[in-house]
């Protein structure tokens, strides 16, 4: 039985290429940065954690809510074949139990704050918004789109964003911790325009404070859905 069961709808992705010397002290041991076509990203993504299961059972108050989290790409060697996986900086949730749980089996970086979303359309288009609050200040990404949605082109960066089906997690300098995430491929909605309103040093420390004035690579809309999240696997 999967660890946890769930549906990732309507993922706001927000992509900046950046010097991979920064994510160094970041990376676990056993993995190596992922790179597409030689350029090293960092993503800002907020979506809804929807219909969540832990161990196929429902937990009240923790069944629908956002995330936000800032995460790069890595690779792993295993068994002539490479793992293509993520590593969080940080996630935030509005639900500490959410965050108990991650950061105690998986040794995630699970922040929890105050948290809000929209999901609207008219005629043409459609709007989200995911918001956060910390030190009495409300955070926010935005995008409006288009309605109809169009798949993700292989070997394209979206795809790159999208197609990677593994965790890492730092347990320490010689441990890391793998879990596998597995969901179809998504489509996307085309972005027709979008905001940033966050306070990245506050949110994700120093060393993240150049993405505040860093114009992102690429924007847009995966539609999402079911995933699982498989049990973790510890390697030295």
């Amino acid at each position: 039985m999967s660890f946890l069961t769930a549906e990732w709808n309507d993922l706001v992705l927000i992509n900046y290429e950046i010097n991979p010397q920064i994510l160094e002290k970041h990376i676990p041991k056993g993995t190596e940065l992922d790179l597409w076509n030689g350029k090293c990203y960092i993503s800002l993504i907020g979506f809804m954690f929807e219909n969540v299961k832990i161990l196929g059972l429902k937990i009240p108050f923790h069944i629908n809510f956002e995330e936000v989290n800032l995460r790069f790409y890595v690779k792993r060697f295993e068994d002539g074949q490479w793992k293509r996986g993520v590593v969080f900086i940080k996630e935030i949730v509005p639900k500490n139990a959410i965050t108990i749980v991650a950061n105690t089996l998986y040794k995630e970086q699970y922040q929890t704050l105050k948290m809000r979303h929209s999901r609207t359309e008219n005629e043409t288009s459609k709007s989200f918004q995911y918001e956060w609050k910390k030190d009495g200040n409300w955070n926010s990404i935005t995008m409006t789109t288009t309605k109809n949605a169009i798949p993700i082109e292989e070997n394209s960066e979206a795809e790159f964003i999208t197609e990677h089906y593994f965790g890492y997690t730092k347990y320490n300098e010689s441990t890391t911790i793998e879990y596998e995430v597995t969901h179809p491929r998504w489509q996307q909605l085309q972005v027709l325009d979008y905001k940033i309103d966050v306070d990245f040093e506050s949110i994700y420390g120093k060393d993240f404070t150049f993405l505040q004035d860093l114009k992102p690579t690429s924007t847009f809309l995966a539609l999402g859905s079911k995933i699982t999240i498989e049990g973790k696997k510890m390697i030295k």
